[in-house]
């Protein structure tokens, strides 16, 4: 796998790419938050306030007050009962699996996963199953397998980063014994869905019962870090069990200082998602409208598939031609060739929008 070319983010939805400015659809930065004035100015005062790092672990000298208070105001945005803060969106699930380890019999994943569940359950020491994604009958199949005495832990996504699309998770919930559980990699969601932007659960209307949700500061939130989202006896076990927890440093004060004002954000601009969602059904109904084939999918993403090179670097032409940068990826766990995704924020222009559905509608003639 080859590195991806450098890119330089600039004036929030803009980079610089082989010289030359371009409108960027790409990234998960949803509200484009990391480039908020607000927010880097909290993170600029923390650091003349406390310097950049602790350099110990929480569990021995460096559970700086940052911490709890970012702690706190996630579990009032998230409406959990417990929150825990921890170094990163991928390590969420690792730590959860270590603190579960051995407490259930079968593990089942959905087969376009992320990365970080599968790691997460060669920690749960239990056989693992996959099923096939968004497929209820599938699920209930697998889920039979495991017989009547097992106890079932599923991994999923919450919202999937491929095409915005979400988990079922009220049909889990209603195919899962009593003693099963449900841990939500909910990254995109987290900020992003529900009507006040607390992920997927909000989105399948379900409660926290039988559900861990772990989420990332680093998207919707423009910050760093991630959180555990769960109960009070979850996050003693983590204390307990989870050496990657205990053996880490937490992330830089600046950034918890960014990211408690990113909070402080979403939690009182409601405009940000009605924003968000306004440019990305604009873009999706005009697609649509001109018969082009994209998912029906609640999350700001449009991912477009094509079966040769050459219909590849067409669009790629045209895109650089229209001063956009060509978002063309290819990830562990997608389509083998690559695909193109483009991410809609609240921060793009009308310009911007129609310049890329210019573009885009070319393929429909």
């Amino acid at each position: 796998m080859h590195e991806p070319e450098l890119l330089q983010q600039v004036n929030r939805t803009w980079v610089l790419h082989e010289g030359r400015r371009r409108s960027y659809f790409s990234g998960c930065d949803y509200f484009r938050l990391a480039s908020h004035p607000a927010v880097l100015k909290a993170a600029h005062d923390c650091l003349k306030k406390f310097g950049l790092n602790v350099s110990a672990s929480r569990m021995t000298t460096g559970n700086h007050p940052l911490y709890p208070a970012l702690e706190k105001q996630l579990a009032d945005f998230f409406d959990a009962e417990d929150v825990l803060l921890v170094t990163s969106g991928y390590a969420t699930n690792l730590i959860v699996a270590q603190a579960l380890a051995g407490e259930f019999s079968h593990a089942l994943l959905g087969t376009r996963t992320h990365a970080s569940l599968l790691d997460a359950a060669g920690l749960l020491n239990c056989t693992v199953l996959k099923f096939q994604q968004h497929d209820p009958d599938d699920f209930a199949r697998t889920l039979a397998r495991c017989g009547r005495a097992a106890r079932p832990i599923v991994l999923t996504d919450g919202m999937f980063s491929h095409d915005g699309s979400v988990a079922p998770l009220k049909t889990y919930l209603k195919h899962l014994p009593a003693d099963g559980l449900i841990l939500v990699d909910d990254a995109h969601g987290a900020g992003v869905l529900g009507k006040n932007g607390r992920g997927s659960l909000e989105a399948e209307a379900v409660g926290r019962r039988r559900i861990v949700q772990c989420i990332t500061l680093s998207k919707a939130f423009g910050a760093y870090g991630g959180a555990i989202l769960g109960t009070r006896p979850l996050r003693k076990k983590i204390l307990t069990r989870s050496r990657m927890f205990t053996g880490s440093t937490p992330l830089p004060l600046p950034l918890a200082g960014a990211a408690l004002q990113a909070v402080k954000i979403l939690r009182q601009d409601k405009t940000l998602r009605r924003r968000l969602f306004q440019n990305a059904d604009y873009l999706k109904t005009g697609l649509r409208r001109a018969g082009i084939k994209i998912p029906d999918a609640p999350g700001p993403i449009v991912p477009l598939h094509f079966s040769n090179e050459a219909e590849v670097a067409k669009l790629r032409r045209q895109l650089l031609a229209k001063k956009i940068y060509p978002p063309f990826i290819k990830y562990p766990g997608g389509p083998a060739n690559g695909y193109f995704r483009f991410v809609i924020s609240s921060e793009h222009t009308q310009t911007q929008l129609d310049n890329l559905l210019e573009v885009l509608l070319g393929l429909a003639r």
